[in-house]
């Protein structure tokens, strides 16, 4: 994969399919470092319930509860991408896939009541890279709660 670093021209479509994709391996692999290692040091990561974290220390605290499974094991699953290369933008539509077999506690069990034992919602993200690094991270998603498909129902 030739992701290519920061420093460097903006990328082309390719580049920036390549970048979005390792990005969200990282994500997939748990590997915070790694994910941490996108993103520019004053970049803008809004959360989906609209809270606004500038820079590397802030960024890096919205995800920790993420890494360290505090909703369970996440997998981010591609539906589509939308590639504006020349404005240096990715529209990224996912599957956030929750697996619940390893959350601790009594949280698991009152999860696997209401959710079943995997549970995902769908969600959007706005990137924007500059220079090859992540600027800014704008998270959107259906709703505050995750969207349960079980048994063929939604709710």
């Amino acid at each position: 994969m030739s992701v290519e670093t920061p420093g460097e021209e903006q990328p082309s479509r390719q580049a920036l399919v390549e970048r979005v994709t390792a990005f969200t391996e990282a994500f997939n692999r748990e590997d915070l470092d790694a994910v941490m290692g996108f993103f520019a040091p004053d970049a803008l990561y809004v959360t989906f319930e609209g809270r606004h974290c500038r820079g590397l220390a802030q960024v890096r605290a919205a995800f920790e509860p993420q890494f360290r499974r505090a909703y369970g094991r996440i997998r981010f699953l591609t539906d589509d991408l939308v590639v504006d290369a020349d404005e240096g933008k990715v529209v990224l539509s996912w599957r956030c896939q929750h697996e619940l077999a390893e959350l601790p506690g009594p949280r698991q069990w009152l999860y696997r009541l209401a959710y079943g034992k995997h549970f995902g919602w769908n969600g959007v993200d706005v990137l924007r890279w500059e220079a090859g690094r992540l600027k800014e991270k704008r998270t959107y998603a259906r709703t505050n709660l995750p969207r349960v498909t079980r048994g063929g129902l939604s709710f």
